[in-house]
């Protein structure tokens, strides 16, 4: 799947100012941006639910559109009405009857955990329950391509990861999957690839361990008394967080941070941890203002 120089404007707003990606078959992508950064208007480029101002999408190398109602592609909303009054088997059965070669009902069941409710009425599900069902929506045409956005938002944590095990079963069926997330944990685990988008444009491209390197932030953690501002100004030191007794230094030099410490010797219980994915994406994602 690709896009291509993308645009999109609603009125005075440019939601996608543009954005290039291109993702190869079997590949799992995690597209992470801030409230507004045009995660969902890409998403709805590549699925042709909303056209471009300019630039081009493509799915398998083909229109979007077309790929869709092949079956190529499925996908997977945040939010959106559910038929009511009508049996998760019912709804499951009536999806499947537009593709030529859709997936079991059974094996759709098993990958969303549903397996059990088919005879409940989907006007009766919980809020989890309904994004299970709106994922097993996704998977009836058994696409090569399947795109999720904020796919786990209404599910604890144990239906998180019950709904990565499913996941996992289909990508190591070669499966190409592009989610949007908030969770950067999931991300960090589940994603080949990271894109960070921020105000339409494409802020970082790699897999979890290159994004964090492109900040290359430490936190350097104290345990300090009284005036703390100081620390503020040690070597290195390009933030100073103060949590409870703690201070939190984020360094782009982390050993003259601590030799500086050190030396000084005002401060108790040193810990050096390395940047993760948050970091990273704090620092890729802050306001020029910030």
């Amino acid at each position: 799947m690709s896009l291509t120089a993308v645009t999109k404007s609603f009125g005075a707003v440019r939601a996608v100012d543009g954005l290039t990606l291109a993702i190869p078959r079997g590949q799992t992508v995690a597209l992470l941006g801030p409230n507004g950064a045009g995660k969902s208007t890409t998403i709805g480029m590549l699925l042709g639910l909303i056209p471009p101002d300019s630039g081009k999408t493509a799915i398998f190398g083909i229109d979007p559109g077309q790929a869709v109602r092949q079956g190529l592609a499925g996908a997977m909303p945040q939010e959106g009405g559910l038929i009511p009054r009508v049996t998760i088997r019912e709804l499951l059965t009536f999806i499947a009857g537009t593709y030529r070669a859709p997936l079991p009902l059974e094996q759709v069941l098993a990958l969303a955990q549903m397996t059990g409710l088919e005879n409940r009425r989907v006007d009766k599900l919980s809020g989890g329950q309904a994004q299970r069902v709106r994922f097993a929506m996704a998977l009836v045409g058994d696409p090569d391509l399947i795109v999720l956005d904020e796919p786990t938002a209404a599910l604890d944590v144990e239906a998180r990861r019950e709904f990565w095990n499913g996941m996992r079963t289909l990508t190591g069926r070669g499966k190409t999957v592009l989610f949007s997330t908030h969770y950067l944990d999931e991300a960090d685990e589940q994603a080949d690839r990271v894109v960070v988008v921020d105000r339409g444009h494409v802020v970082a491209d790699g897999t979890s361990t290159d994004i964090k390197k492109i900040v290359a932030l430490t936190t350097v953690s104290v345990t300090a008394v009284g005036e703390v501002a100081w620390l503020g100004d040690l070597p290195g030191v390009t933030r100073l967080e103060v949590r409870g007794d703690r201070v939190h230094l984020r360094s782009a030099d982390p050993d003259a941070t601590v030799m500086a410490l050190a030396q000084a010797g005002a401060v108790r219980n040193l810990e050096v941890t390395p940047a993760d994915l948050e970091d990273a994406f704090v620092a890729l994602t802050a306001k020029e203002t910030v």
